[in-house]
């Protein structure tokens, strides 16, 4: 039985190592009391998971909807362009449906014709082409034994072709690919009609929109949304000014290229030419220079490098002389500035982003820039890329050049020179 001191608790023996062993837990509620888990912790937990729960739903969906978004994208940058035209009818009295009905089904006159006319020119040459195809292969067969002393026949050659592996597997994945090809086609299709319908909408109910969103919003900032809109416009009429401009261009001299040359179809490769290599950002200027080489070679091969050589120094002339000018004047932007925002718009979004990036980087420029608070610049040389004269390096030199040598013994003049110096430093 344990021993009890005089009050009747246990008395603690101390330790063989003279230490004093801990009190023991306090019994009853106050370890339940002091360990419950806190009311808010639950609650945060609930919340947490609900957060993440809706970030994980809505990322989701934002690429789901990728593709529509950019369809929308597109629609209102085509709704800006046309706005222009819609307005000045609609001001003559015509209804904003109805004109706008009326751009919509000129732009698709013109370009279903233009598509016509080209796709049965390049059927016509393609079939000329497959005719003519064992003629060119004997030329080509006539000039390697001519010079590098072979006896190759086009029998051999073709019979090589036909066993060859890479035709069989060409063949197969040609067939295997007719239903993905069939699936593009159907997707470009709907994704054509889509950016229509919407386009279509926005600038048809432009006003009924602009007045749906200012509603929502006080009059201070009413006024920056429209004036926002109204840049939106303008920049985006610019740029399509700019490249249609560049589009007259480009197509004029490369028609005068093929009329020299005496290729078929010179008119209509000259409009291929324009709007193909301005529309179509990036790959646009090969697709472009593909079709007129294909036809140049029916003509002559020798023919095919001339165009070759000739669209490659055009687009060089383009690049830094006439597309900056025209596009920094027509959307306001440093040429610098526009180069950037393609490349940035094509990181984004791909050709769609190269397509808008540079009239939405204008309308953003003229935006900010009224509240950009600006100063008169001090009239100093060097704003204006000069430099002050001094004694530079190079006239220094100059004059260590063309200074005469000094005679020995004959001091020199007195306020002149290290002795002058360090004379009247001494004094």
């Amino acid at each position: 039985m344990a021993r009890t001191d005089e009050t009747g608790e246990i008395a603690r023996h101390g330790s063989p190592f003279g230490t004093t062993p801990p009190d023991p837990p306090p019994a009853g509620g106050d370890a339940g009391a002091n360990g419950r888990m806190p009311r808010w912790l639950p609650r945060a937990l609930v919340l947490a998971l609900a957060l993440v729960g809706v970030f994980q739903l809505g990322s989701w969906a934002f690429h789901q909807l990728t593709g529509l978004l950019v369809n929308i994208l597109i629609a209102f940058f085509l709704a800006l362009a046309i706005e222009p035209a819609v307005s000045w009818m609609a001001s003559r009295g015509l209804r904003r449906g109805l004109a706008t009905a009326l751009v919509f089904f000129a732009v698709i006159i013109v370009s279903a014709g233009f598509v016509t006319l080209l796709g049965s020119m390049l059927a016509g040459q393609i079939i000329k082409i497959v005719e003519d195809f064992p003629n060119y292969l004997d030329s080509v067969i006539n000039w390697i034994n001519a010079h590098f002393h072979t006896e190759l026949r086009r029998v051999d050659v073709q019979e090589g072709l036909l066993k060859s592996d890479w035709l069989r597997n060409y063949v197969q994945n040609s067939a295997t690919g007719v239903l993905d090809v069939s699936a593009q086609v159907l997707g470009g299709l709907f994704q054509l009609l889509t950016i229509t319908l919407f386009s279509f909408y926005f600038a048809a109910d432009g006003p009924r929109l602009r007045r749906a969103l200012c509603s929502v919003l006080p009059p201070a900032r009413q006024a920056e949304v429209l004036r926002a809109w109204e840049i939106a416009v303008i920049k985006t009429g610019g740029y399509l000014y700019s490249r249609g401009l560049m589009a007259l261009i480009s197509g004029i001299a490369h028609y005068i290229l093929l009329e020299i040359l005496d290729v078929p179809y010179a008119p209509v490769l000259a409009v291929w030419v324009g709007l193909v290599s301005q529309f179509i950002p990036t790959i646009g200027t090969y697709l472009a220079g593909a079709l007129p080489m294909l036809i140049a070679f029916t003509v002559d091969p020798w023919y095919a490098l001339w165009v070759l050589i000739f669209v490659v120094i055009y687009q060089q002339f383009e690049n830094y002389v006439l597309q900056p000018k025209l596009t920094a004047k027509t959307v306001d932007i440093h040429p610098a500035v526009a180069f950037g925002s393609v490349i940035a718009g094509t990181a984004l979004l791909g050709a769609v982003g190269a397509l808008i990036a540079i009239p939405a980087v204008a309308t953003l420029q003229a935006f900010l820039g009224a509240y950009v608070k600006r100063y008169d610049v001090t009239d100093d040389p060097r704003v204006h890329g000069h430099r002050e004269r001094g004694r530079g390096v190079f006239s220094r030199a100059r004059e260590l050049w063309i200074r005469p040598p000094e005679q020995p013994g004959k001091k020199p003049p007195e306020g002149t020179g290290e002795s002058g110096g360090s004379r009247d430093g001494a004094d």
